[in-house]
This record gives C-alpha cells, sequence and structure tokens, in this order.
C-alpha cells in the first residue's frame, strides 16, 4: 500500500538536498581556454564568469577582432564545463534519494 506519510518526508529530504547541491555549485570552478592560453575564463557551478585574463599580446588595435572571438569561444567553452560539472555535482548529491517512478522527469529541476 502506498505510504503517503512516508512520501511527503522523502520530498522534503529531496528538498533539502537539491537545496544543499545548488548552494555547493558556487564552489565548483572550471577554467577554459582558447587561442592556445592567450584568453583564459573562469567560471563557477552556476555558470557566472568568475575572471577572465588576456595575454598581454593580444591588447592592440590591430587585434581586436581577434580578442573579441577568443574571449567569446574561452568564456563560452567555461560555462559549457561549469554546467556539465554543476548537473554531475546534481546528480551526485542527489542520487538515489528518489525511486525510479516512470514518468518522473527530473531533468526540469536541473538534474
Amino acid at each position: 500500500m502506498f505510504d503517503m506519510f512516508s512520501m511527503m518526508g522523502k520530498i522534503k529530504e529531496v528538498q533539502a538536498k537539491m537545496k544543499d547541491a545548488q548552494d555547493s555549485l558556487q564552489f565548483i570552478t572550471v577554467t577554459a581556454e582558447s587561442g592556445a592560453g592567450l584568453v583564459k575564463a573562469k567560471a563557477n557551478g552556476l555558470r557566472k564568469l568568475i575572471s577572465l585574463e588576456i595575454d598581454a599580446s593580444l591588447l592592440n588595435q590591430e587585434d581586436k577582432e581577434m580578442l573579441t572571438d577568443l574571449v567569446v569561444a574561452a568564456v563560452n567553452k567555461a560555462m559549457d564545463e561549469a554546467g556539465e560539472k554543476g548537473r554531475d555535482e546534481m546528480k551526485r548529491q542527489t542520487e538515489g534519494l528518489l525511486p525510479n517512478i516512470p514518468g518522473l522527469d527530473l531533468n526540469s529541476l536541473g538534474l
């Protein structure tokens, strides 16, 4: 027989674990680079840019277009990696909390 109180307790546990997992995402960091390391972007698991390093050799007017392209590439790569690590961390911290229920889609929760 289905135990509603048990299920409600499990849902509260999942909510608490999800919050803890989301709070920990700010501490996950990734660094990505483009242009053989001339531009480096650092992002966290919340997909926020933390820092950007640009090699001094790129800081002249003639290379402005190339610099823009390298910055975009490094930031996009860092954001992709940060999102991936964030999803992995969320899955790791919430693994096994909910039973495998057919039709239950956790993708909308960021898992």
